[in-house]
């Protein structure tokens, strides 16, 4: 085929990766949903004993992604340029970490921002009295490291390789077979082995954004219902993510210069002015202190957090335990969706500027939305007004939200805000999701185009549409943890990829030639 020449619609699609990877995602779905609380009682035990017999790798795994993204960053790899070396970034400083952001934090922040302490001020580490003072500041502190840098390692490690073969080598495909062309050979790349890579890849992050989709929606939806004053249905859950759908196919639809770098960009400035908001006329006074305080906690206890495993827990094992591990599991199952929009994005960018600013943007913004939001609740908590450790005992946390957004003046403004924010953080994340499955499915050339408009849209509908399907029959929860024990693979895949990188840049000599004059040797 000529590249030059791009193929449109149905002819655009390579529907040797694409439909094997949908009927996969309908196989397991469909037994999850008819069987969720059999199949939910499976997956936690089999979850169960890999938190037991591996949460350790977890660990270790993260620490090497943090490890591996410091040397490429800061060593003669980091002034790669990713494009020609006189080629100009495609977006602005300001763009391009608006749009890593959005798509590195989407509206999970909002949940963990707000009400993620609870779970670790009601069981606490170390035997420490639940809802101390001691027990919040490691739960807040723990909702600051949700979003550390080993999480955003995790991230971006597999885009040097990517962004390397569609920007430097200008090979076609945007795909993680073609990034470990240069381990494997042709003949596995272009065999069954790729197309088995290719197909897991989507298998895992068509899950996970239905996932994403159908785990989001309650952030708006019992946001919704209490300013109406109404119960959440599906009816509203419904009319939700349908709007949902029609903003993230839209802003696909655009692309990323028109459709998502505009979001990005209008969902920082409205994060900022919220959060200057809540500081004027919330208790902005404790936020700030409390807010040291959790930052302070955190630096000085960041290798605790790193190295967690409560081995020596004479009781049940706390939740930050558990959760650690599934945090890290579960991320695990996004990298490679980060790591190709990351690499798909950073067209003239080094390789140094793509790793720090995916490691430090995201993890900065979060730490002050966590002080932030968190505060809230906090405060509420230790002044009396709202016992929000009891209510999350009775319900699910974010069903708590609305209860603290309330609290402040001009509560309602603030929960309208809130559910605007939220609703285009996850906008974001599911339109560079979307983007993303469509270049990777793509026929043709990424180097030198974007994927087909129609193709973008389809894959909108594929989403919604199993998104709804297990939100209406059950099966999300499932399908969470499913997506969790897929990170797995995934993990080792990354390695190869970080190892693909440095292979690839070795043979060019990419760290000498590839350069910007000023660091020419």
């Amino acid at each position: 085929m000529d590249q030059n020449q791009k193929k449109k619609g149905w002819k655009s699609l390579d529907l040797k990766i694409f439909l094997p990877a949908i009927i996969i995602v309908i196989l397991i779905s469909i037994p999850l949903a008819l069987f969720e609380s059999e199949s939910m009682e499976l997956l936690n035990g089999i979850f169960d004993q890999i938190v037991t017999q591996f949460g350790w790798g977890y660990i270790w795994y993260a620490l090497l992604m943090l490890t591996a993204g410091l040397y490429l960053a800061f060593s003669k790899y980091g002034k790669v340029v990713l494009g020609h070396p006189d080629e100009k970034p495609d977006f602005s400083f300001f763009s391009y970490t608006a749009i890593l952001i959005s798509m590195g934090l989407g509206s999970t922040i909002m949940r963990t921002g707000m009400v993620q302490w609870t779970q670790v001020a009601n069981d606490p580490p170390f035997g420490l009295e639940p809802g101390s003072a001691d027990a919040l500041l490691w739960a807040n502190s723990y909702s600051m490291y949700l979003w550390s840098f080993q999480v955003f390692s995790i991230f971006v490690m597999a885009a040097p390789a990517i962004a390397y073969i569609i920007h430097v080598r200008k090979r076609p495909m945007m795909r993680i077979s073609e990034a470990t062309r240069v381990i494997f050979g042709d003949r596995f790349t272009d065999g069954i082995g790729g197309i088995i890579l290719d197909i897991l890849f989507l298998v895992s992050i068509l899950s996970g954004a239905a996932v994403t989709l159908g785990l989001g929606t309650p952030i708006i939806t019992s946001n919704l219902a209490s300013l109406l004053n109404t119960e959440v249905t599906f009816t509203m859950t419904l009319i939700v993510t349908l709007i949902w759908v029609a903003l993230f196919s839209t802003s696909a639809y655009l692309g990323i210069r028109k459709g998502i770098q505009r979001l990005s960009r209008w969902n920082m400035y409205l994060a900022g002015i919220v959060g200057i908001l809540i500081l004027i006329v919330g208790p902005g006074v404790f936020i700030m202190d409390y807010f040291t305080d959790s930052v302070g906690h955190l630096l000085s206890n960041y290798m605790v957090f790193s190295f967690f495993t409560d081995s020596i827990a004479m009781d049940q094992a706390s939740h930050m335990k558990s959760h650690l591990t599934f945090w890290m599991a579960y991320n695990a199952t996004w990298a490679m969706l980060h790591s190709i929009f990351a690499a798909r994005i950073s067209k003239g960018r080094t390789i140094q500027e793509m790793i720090l600013t995916y490691m430090l943007a995201p993890a900065a913004l979060s730490w002050i939305a966590t002080g932030i939001l968190g505060g809230v609740g906090v405060h509420r908590q230790t002044n009396g007004q709202l016992d929000i450790l009891g209510m999350v005992q009775n319900s699910e946390p974010v069903e708590v939200i609305p209860d603290i957004l309330q609290t402040l003046p001009y509560g309602q403004i603030i929960m309208v805000l809130f559910i605007i924010i939220a609703t285009i953080f996850l906008t974001t994340t599911l339109d560079s999701t979307t983007f993303t499955i469509a270049a990777y499915t793509s026929k043709n050339d990424m180097s030198k185009h974007d994927p087909s408009k129609f193709v973008r849209i389809f894959i909108a509908l594929v989403i919604t549409a199993l998104a709804l399907t297990m939100m209406q029959i059950g099966g999300l929860p499932p399908l969470e943890v499913v997506s969790g024990i897929m990170g797995i693979p995934i993990i080792i895949i990354q390695f190869l990829t970080i190892y693909a990188a440095k292979k690839m840049i070795d043979e060019d000599k990419a760290w000498k030639y590839n350069v910007r004059k000023s660091e020419e040797e």
